[in-house]
């Protein structure tokens, strides 16, 4: 008979269990969470810096510039760099906060015993003489689907940490590489300065020449004096602004700020401009837009979750145990071992409006994750249309400057022959080269902003600096 009870009453909560299955909505798509936070948008048209859409994002653009040191500087950075470890572990975090939203969809069972020595002295506690063991079990029946909701807003969640992780690598990898550049770039800026004080210098000695056997004036002499203590200041500008490049390198590696690193003696050669496709394209592979978008559906599944909260819950119980006593009788009709089957139903009625207040607060957090999606995808086609506007310009710039320090060198190279010919003196050479100095950080300067300038835009279209990418670490 008990068998029978129990095996109807499991029927029941199997069947009400598949039918509850089925109610559960799916969140919105990518598609329409697009629709919605940026009505009116085109994303199917050529990007608007005048760039053609010449073909698909590509990934590994860190190999596209050839730098084995850079290479090999991402790589440590990967291992050791702090943020990263931090954002790995809120990924970790939210793998585990799965694994609790899913737990309520399984019976939880447990085991319970109790038992003591019987006292013969009439001081001790009577409960302690009885001995037994119980093994229980319960299940809440999800008839509404509100534990479901629970874990698929946890499996939202997780899919958002996860593309949070994998933007935080690509975003530590764009950062290893720009401060790489500009560590080559502010130390060769200052070797120049140094060769700059040096040669300032120079001059000041050969004004002070000039005013000895009445060729200069001292006005000429102080304006060089002041001229050379002007570039002694500006190099050891140039050398404390090297030495910050270098820490902040360090620190992205993850070693001791000791400015210790050695940078190349120039840069590696531009790549050329990776294709970059569509805007919707970017959006649909860029991990930190992909994060809002499933910190939207996480939203929407939380609204079904406090609405099912609203509704009766149902759980079933199961126990089976045995006891015994060595002080207390228990009744003849007792059966031991003993079992039982049972439910409880819990059907809110009044609670001051606390669960409506819910649906509604979940509904606007959903909104606002919405926004938040669309500030987001925002932030990111203006990331692509700055990077690509900027690289042009960049790209006009640096052929300019180029063209004007190969100006500069030939007149050095002029002027130091004109010097061994004796049509020339010292004092034009050492303003020569300074003028070619200010040309060379001229064009250090622009080159390293160019090459920045195209790692913000591999970042911005969401290709991944390795080919393939590899998955999240579980």
């Amino acid at each position: 008979m008990q068998r029978t009870a129990l095996l109807r009453l499991g029927t029941m909560a199997l069947s009400a269990t598949l039918f509850a299955g089925c109610m559960t909505k799916p969140p919105p798509p990518p598609d329409e969470i697009r629709s919605q936070a940026l009505k009116g948008v085109a994303l199917d048209q050529p990007w608007k810096a005048g760039v053609p859409a010449s073909g698909a994002v590509q990934d590994n653009w860190l190999a596209s510039f050839g730098d084995s040191t850079l290479d090999a500087l991402v790589r440590e950075a990967l291992a050791a760099n702090p943020d990263l470890r931090v954002a790995g572990a809120r990924m970790r975090q939210a793998n585990e906060l799965l694994v609790q939203a899913r737990a309520p969809m399984f019976p939880a069972v447990g085991i319970a015993g109790t038992g003591g020595l019987k006292e013969s002295g009439g001081g001790g506690d009577p409960s302690s003489a009885m001995q037994g063991i119980v093994a229980a079990a319960s299940w809440e029946l999800d008839l509404w689907g509100r534990v479901r909701y629970a874990r698929n807003a946890a499996a939202e969640d997780n899919l958002s940490a996860q593309a949070d992780f994998e933007f935080a690598r690509q975003s530590i990898a764009a950062s290893v590489a720009r401060a790489w550049f500009s560590a080559i770039q502010l130390s060769q800026q200052a070797k120049l300065a140094t060769e700059m004080a040096s040669s300032s210098s120079h001059l000041a000695k050969l004004a002070e020449d000039r005013e000895r056997v009445g060729a200069g004036s001292d006005v000429d002499s102080a304006m060089a004096r002041a001229n050379a203590f002007n570039l002694e200041d500006t190099q050891a500008q140039a050398e404390y602004a090297r030495d910050q490049a270098l820490r902040a390198l360090e620190l992205l590696l993850g070693r001791y700020p000791a400015a210790e690193i050695s940078a190349r003696e120039d840069f590696v050669s531009m790549p050329p401009l990776p294709p970059v496709d569509v805007p919707l394209s970017m959006l649909e592979r860029r991990p930190d837009v992909i994060a809002a978008e499933r910190r939207v559906a996480a939203a929407f599944n939380r609204i079904g979750e406090a609405k099912a909260a609203m509704l009766p819950q149902l759980k079933l119980n199961l126990n089976f145990g045995a006891f015994e006593s060595d002080i207390l009788e228990l009744k003849e009709d007792f059966e031991n071992p003993t079992g039982g089957i049972g439910a409880r139903l819990l059907a809110p009625i009044f609670m001051g409006g606390a669960l409506r207040a819910n649906v509604r607060i979940r509904t606007l957090q959903q909104e606002e994750a919405l926004a938040a999606y669309a500030g987001a995808a925002l932030n990111a086609l203006n990331d692509v249309e700055s990077a690509i506007s900027a690289g042009r310009s960049l790209a006009t710039r640096a052929r300019a400057l180029g063209a004007a320090y190969a100006e500069q060198r030939r007149a050095l190279e002029l002027t130091e022959t004109s010097l061994r010919i004796g049509r020339a003196d010292q004092r034009g050479l050492e303003q020569q080269r300074l003028s070619t100095a200010n040309a060379r950080i001229a064009l250090l300067a622009i080159q390293a902003e160019e090459l920045s300038q195209r790692i913000n835009l591999h970042l911005a279209l969401g290709g991944s600096f390795e080919t393939p990418p590899p998955p999240p670490p579980q």
